[in-house]
Order: structure tokens, then C-alpha cells, then sequence
């Protein structure tokens, strides 16, 4: 047992398996006043382009996370059922992480 789990940190660490890089679960984010000026811009950057393939998950992460809007009170201002603003948000989280990772990659401009 021991064995597997050194061999699981040391991978943990490897540049393939994300390194040094920290994982940002956009569920715990509340407002994005404690984020740093490099991720804001990166994404308002992602925003910006998921507002063109849904604007309507783009408008529930605007409230989500500058707004700190809950996942309750967000869905009631866009008119939105819970279960549809949910599966938005998922699908937001998803989209937002892709994009993100893709432009924090060692291929990066």
C-alpha cells in the first residue's frame, strides 16, 4: 500500500500528469475578487468566447462568479428552471476548464 501511494504523489508531480499547477473547482468560487489579474483577463478572454457558443451559460457564470450569485437565486434572475441552470452550469464549468487548461498548456502563445 505504501508503495502505491508514493507512486501516486511522484506521478501527481510529473508535468504530464499537470505538475505544479493547482486545480480551480469554479464551484467554490464565490466572487472574483480574491482571483488573480492573469486569470481574470484569462477568463474574461474564455467568457468572451463561450458568450458566442452560449450566451445563455456565458450569462450564468457572469452572475455566478462576478456577481456571487447563488446556483438559485442566478437561475431566477435569468428565468431559468433549476435543472435547466444546472445542467448550464455544467456544462460552463466543463467548456470554461477545457479552455482554460488549453490556453495554460506548455503549446501556450
Amino acid at each position: 500500500m505504501r508503495r502505491i501511494l508514493i507512486n501516486r504523489a511522484r506521478d501527481k508531480k510529473r508535468a504530464k500528469r499537470g505538475g505544479e499547477r493547482r486545480r480551480v473547482d469554479l464551484d467554490r468560487i464565490e466572487i472574483a475578487l480574491d482571483t488573480s489579474d492573469d486569470q481574470l483577463i484569462a477568463l474574461d478572454e474564455a467568457l468572451t468566447q463561450l458568450a458566442v457558443e452560449d450566451p445563455d451559460a456565458a450569462r450564468l457564470v457572469n452572475l455566478r462568479f462576478f456577481a456571487g450569485f447563488t446556483q438559485k437565486d442566478a437561475a431566477v434572475s435569468l428565468g431559468l428552471a433549476p435543472r435547466t441552470a444546472e445542467r448550464q452550469w455544467a456544462y460552463a464549468r466543463a467548456w470554461l476548464y477545457a479552455r482554460l487548461r488549453r490556453d495554460d498548456g506548455p503549446n501556450a502563445d
